[in-house]
C-alpha cells in the first residue's frame, strides 16, 4: 500500500442550460436597439442617373431632403424634411434642428443631401437651394444611381 492516494483531476462539465436566455436576451437588445428606416417616404421620387458619382465617407453628418410629387394627391412638387412636408420656410429651421442635434465637429462639416425626382420642377430645387443658403448650410450634395449608358 503507498501512503499517497492519487486524487482524480477531472473538468467539471460545463452547464449550457441557461445559453439560449442569453442569446435571446441579447437578440432581444438589438431588435430594440437598431432602426431599420428612419423616414416614412410621403413624396415619389425616381433618383436621376449621373456619370461622375462618389460615395460618401461618414454619413452621420448628412441630412436628406426629398423633392418630388406627394403619395396623398396634390398638384405641385412637395418638399419632405424627415417624415413631414415643409415648405420653404420650416427648412431653415430643419437646418438649425440637425446641427444642435449633431456634435460641433460634425455641425461643420454638415452636408444637405438633395433627392429629387428627376421630372422634378427645377424651381423648387432653386428655391430649396437659397433656403438652404439662408440657413448657411452650404455643403449639398444631389444623390443620383449610376448611369449604365456609355458617352461618347
Amino acid at each position: 500500500m503507498s501512503m499517497f492516494k492519487r486524487k482524480d483531476h477531472s473538468v467539471p462539465v460545463l452547464n449550457t442550460a441557461s445559453l439560449p436566455d442569453l442569446i435571446f436576451t441579447v437578440l432581444f437588445f438589438f431588435m430594440i436597439v437598431t432602426h431599420m428606416k428612419e423616414n416614412q417616404m410621403k413624396v415619389k421620387y425616381q433618383v436621376p442617373q449621373g456619370t461622375r458619382l462618389e460615395r460618401l465617407a461618414k454619413k452621420s453628418t448628412v441630412s436628406h431632403i426629398y423633392i418630388g410629387k406627394p403619395y396623398k394627391g396634390g398638384g405641385g412638387d412637395a418638399v419632405q424634411v424627415n417624415d413631414k412636408i415643409v415648405d420653404m420656410a420650416e427648412i431653415e429651421d430643419f437646418i438649425a434642428a440637425e446641427r444642435k442635434r449633431m456634435s460641433p465637429d460634425d455641425a461643420r462639416n454638415m452636408t444637405v443631401s438633395i433627392k429629387a425626382d428627376k421630372k422634378v420642377d427645377m424651381g423648387v430645387v432653386t428655391d430649396v437651394k437659397q433656403a438652404l443658403r439662408r440657413a448657411n448650410a452650404l455643403k449639398i450634395l444631389y444623390s443620383g444611381k449610376k448611369s449604365t449608358k456609355k458617352n461618347k
